[in-house]
């Protein structure tokens, strides 16, 4: 699990819209709320401090809301249909995979938690970090992260 580390986040200041569903209709949403957020990125203006895409997401047993956002400053006036929050900051276990891996990256993430012996902070949000090339590569690098205890 050379790929799994620990990796601590000042908070996040966020903008994004977001889908609430049935696990069973995951990815499909989460990619058609990611493509509907970056076709309205330019709402955002000059408020966004990096071209990372920030999905941070909640479930439990049956259904999920999973985000799809930029790091913002404080925006005065959030476009319509966005929303703007902080993630506190937090450590995580973080694995580094690809958008066509991202399977395989939980399970790896999560046999490494369970070897280190890690808690996962279940109150907490974990993210999925990707990294967009515009030139839309096949294949974009993604970070997984989980909160963790302590």
């Amino acid at each position: 699990m050379e790929n799994c580390s620990i990796v601590t986040k000042p908070a996040l200041h966020l903008a994004g819209i977001s889908y609430c569903g049935p696990y069973s209709s995951f990815p499909d949403e989460a990619i058609r709320l990611q493509t509907e957020f970056l076709t309205r990125k330019h709402e955002l203006n000059d408020a966004s401090k990096s071209t990372v895409l920030y999905s941070p997401y909640f479930g439990n047993e049956v259904f999920a809301t999973y985000w799809a956002c930029y790091e913002v400053q404080h925006l005065e006036e959030v476009p319509p249909g966005m929303v703007q929050f902080t993630i506190p900051a937090h450590r995580y276990a973080m694995v580094a995979c690809s958008n066509k891996r991202i399977g395989e990256g939980y399970e790896q993430l999560h046999t490494w938690i369970n070897e280190m012996r890690l808690e996962k902070q279940e109150n907490a949000v974990s993210l999925e970090l990707f990294y967009i090339d515009e030139h839309h590569l096949e294949e974009e690098p993604v970070e997984l992260l989980i909160p963790l205890k302590g």
